[in-house]
């Protein structure tokens, strides 16, 4: 994942794992069971374990659920991924970043033990916040998925209190399948005998496939619609189950479908014996939680500052087709009538043409730009898009280039939204002096 550290020591880590990994996707659960082996099974010594997958919104629903934990009090750790800016990003112990000291000692210690094994860059990084989890005191663990769900690390714990699917779309297929249905099952693949699946509301073929697959790990579903429901109004978002409801705020992180990220996060709340979540945390999680470059509008820095004064510059990592939907949603009704312009970089592997298309109802003008250090899609290429939809584009080899010519367009304040990467997304972080923390 290219990642890098300013502290030595953990960027002498880093360089370890770079040479014993491709830095491939692999999946499987042979080397990661192997790996945990030889370092004592922390897996199997975790706080209470909150498992989610999908497609898109997992990481804001595990936001929404370590908001609300800890608004109840509990100390929570969370595994998630990628990391936008530093790579402690993935690992929270009891509520805080890891800190490069122990990153660095725990990474040593699983390299330590991977060198025969051929284990990949998601392995070793699993392995080493597992070690983390184990040792540190906490209430609860949230996991993130990383890839699918069935055949991801992730998935060796045995035993979470509650697992739950966000929503789903086509995306890493050479992996997972190339249809929705293939998709499904790999996420459902992380069902566990006993252990409710809490799930979203989907057509009727994935509701199929899913359940099929809980029921074949001895796993009952929860679903929307049918065991829970939701609805959002202007100011508020309302769940239900049986005997019980509760409404919130509409969520701070913006756009319609965080409310229903909200929503899956309560239910999986629900649905798991072993913490007591009160209403009260549920709805401090609307307006507690926050997770970095999903329609995150960026504060004062050096790239909003290329902007003319008033400027609203906004970032999302909206990187396929069921990502962008959501935020060309968020986008006309932050637009108000004005224009947007979009500055726009994409993986080689990700489907631009469909992202353009959809996104290009919601803005007037594009700026294609590279995602460094990785295969991207030629800017030029993407500017090329943008135009067969109609839409006026130019490239610019970085966002803080882009961000210079649009201000010579226009001396108005303007509207811009810099998408279609989380790599470049921690790239605009880091420059604009927001990393996360």
């Amino acid at each position: 994942d290219h990642a890098v550290s300013s502290s030595p020591a953990v960027q002498a880590q880093l360089d370890r794992l770079t040479a014993l990994s491709s830095g491939a996707d692999i999946l499987g659960l042979e080397r990661i069971t192997a790996l945990l082996a030889r370092l004592g099974d922390p897996h199997l010594s975790l706080p209470p374990v909150f498992h989610v997958a999908g497609t898109n919104g997992k990481g804001s629903t595990c936001a929404f659920l370590r908001a609300a934990i800890e608004a109840a009090g509990h100390s929570v750790h969370v595994y998630s991924s990628p990391h936008l800016v530093r790579f402690n990003e993935r690992i929270r112990l009891a509520g805080s970043l890891i800190d490069d000291d122990l990153l660095a000692a725990l990474l040593s210690e699983v390299l330590d033990q991977a060198a025969d094994l051929q284990a990949s860059f998601f392995e070793v990084t699993t392995a080493a916040a597992f070690l983390a989890f184990a040792r540190t005191p906490a209430a609860a663990t949230i996991v993130e998925v990383g890839l699918g769900g069935r055949l991801d690390a992730t998935n060796v714990i045995p035993n979470p209190v509650v697992t739950g699917i966000a929503a789903l779309g086509i995306d890493h297929q050479s992996f997972l399948g190339d249809t929705l249905l293939e998709i499904a099952g790999e996420k459902a693949g992380i069902a566990k005998p006993g252990v409710p699946l809490v799930t979203m509301d989907y057509p009727k073929a994935l509701r199929a496939k899913i359940a099929a697959v809980a029921d074949a790990a001895g796993a009952s579903v929860i679903a929307r619609g049918t065991a829970w429901t939701s609805e959002t109004a202007r100011t508020t978002m309302r769940y239900e189950d049986a005997g019980f409801s509760v409404v919130t705020n509409r969520p701070r992180l913006v756009g319609a479908h965080q409310s229903r990220n909200l929503a899956l996060a309560i239910a999986m709340l629900r649905h798991q014996g072993t913490l007591h979540i009160t209403e009260a945390a549920m709805r401090a999680a609307a307006d507690w939680a926050h997770w970095p470059a999903r329609m995150q509008r960026l504060s004062d820095g050096p790239l909003l500052a290329r902007l003319p004064h008033g400027s609203e510059l906004w970032l999302d990592g909206a990187h396929n087709p069921s990502a962008a939907q959501p935020v060309a949603r968020a986008l006309r009704t932050l637009a108000k009538g004005r224009p947007v312009t979009l500055i726009l970089g994409m993986l080689a592997n990700k489907d631009a043409e469909a992202v353009i298309r959809i996104l290009s109802p919601s803005v007037g003008h594009v700026v294609a730009i590279p995602v460094p250090g990785h295969a991207h899609h030629a800017p030029e290429a993407l500017a090329a898009l943008a135009q067969s939809f109609g839409k006026t584009a130019e490239t610019s080899p970085t966002p803080a280039d882009a961000l210079d010519l649009i201000g010579m367009r226009s001396a108005q304040p303007n509207l811009v939204l810099i998408a279609g990467s989380l790599y470049l997304a921690g790239e605009v972080l880091a420059a604009n002096d927001q990393p996360p923390d």
